[in-house]
């Protein structure tokens, strides 16, 4: 095994961990702080790839395309939980399972009536299509950088908005003690809709990142969902930092599987280890968002 094969290894890793984080931080959070969960949210990230790769395809800007495309995810999740989301708080999991399962198949048909069952695909900037240099004759695409650097921007800015801000600290407060923070006149219904909307966007950008990558389909959030679910136990439920490192290890399992199939079984081991240690997971030294999630109103 060559020195560029490791390096190429490790950023494939690390580009996989971070995609994965953006799906579980927005998920996380409506699990954690919401006391929801969400089955559909793996068609958010579908959303996000669909409606960057049609922008891109009509205005033949890829830039243009994702800026478009983040505030139209943002707008699907408020309508979701405007129109659906906010009548099932008060349910039993066993129902917003139901019904959640219900949307991704609403989604999925949505999807092929409206582009087709036919997969779309996203041709790179030139600016994006190349390779970078990250050691003397050890070349890595361009694009895969910059979805690392996206990811690692999200996961910087999240952390700052819910530790430093100002509605962070509201965020942490519902969670916490809903009825004494709606005391205080904060509106909840409207900060949880805040919530929903900006996990499904976080989704959404992972979408409009792994377009170019992968193909645009219907469907294409699944898979990714399970994993984020996987990455949501180890690192804690409600916990971002918790989700991030937890990302991080399993993009780099996935990657090394990849790499020797041959260790599956243990990686495989070590996850069901990671999830017989509870909900509790790694994010307790991470400290969580919410001190254990309250349904919203």
């Amino acid at each position: 095994m060559t020195l560029t094969l490791i390096l190429e290894q490790i950023f494939n890793g690390l580009q996989a961990g971070v995609t994965l984080f953006l799906v579980a931080a927005g998920l996380t959070l409506i699990l954690g702080i919401m006391d929801f969960v969400f089955l559909a949210h793996g068609a958010q990230v579908m959303i996000g790839a669909y409606a960057a790769a049609a922008i891109t395809q009509a205005t033949g800007n890829f830039f243009i395309g994702l800026g478009l495309a983040i505030p139209i995810t943002f707008a699907s999740g408020y309508l979701l939980e405007l129109l659906i989301i906010r009548h099932l708080y008060r349910r039993n999991h066993m129902e917003q399972v139901l019904a959640t399962f219900g949307l991704i198949l609403f989604f999925n048909e949505a999807i092929r009536v409206g582009f087709g069952p036919a997969a779309l695909y996203s041709d790179l900037p030139p600016a994006l299509s190349g390779f970078v240099e990250i050691l003397p004759d050890t070349p890595y695409p361009a694009y895969r950088l910059g979805v690392i650097a996206v990811g690692l921007i999200c996961a910087l800015a999240i952390h700052l908005f819910v530790s430093k801000t100002r509605i962070g600290a509201m965020v942490r407060a519902g969670a916490n003690n809903p009825e004494m923070t709606a005391a205080l006149g904060i509106n909840i219904k409207i900060l949880f809709r805040l919530i929903f909307a900006t996990g499904a966007c976080l989704a959404g950008i992972a979408g409009m990142m792994l377009g170019p990558l992968t193909s645009v389909q219907p469907g294409m959030g699944e898979p990714l969902l399970i994993l984020s679910l996987v990455v949501i136990i180890i690192g804690g439920i409600g916990s971002v930092r918790g989700a991030f490192i937890a990302a991080i290890i399993v993009g780099a399992a996935i990657t090394i599987v990849l790499l020797d199939e041959r260790l599956l079984a243990r990686i495989t081991a070590a996850l069901l280890a990671g999830l017989e240690g509870g909900m509790g997971g790694i994010g307790g030294w991470g400290g969580s968002a919410s001190g254990g999630g309250s349904g919203g109103g």
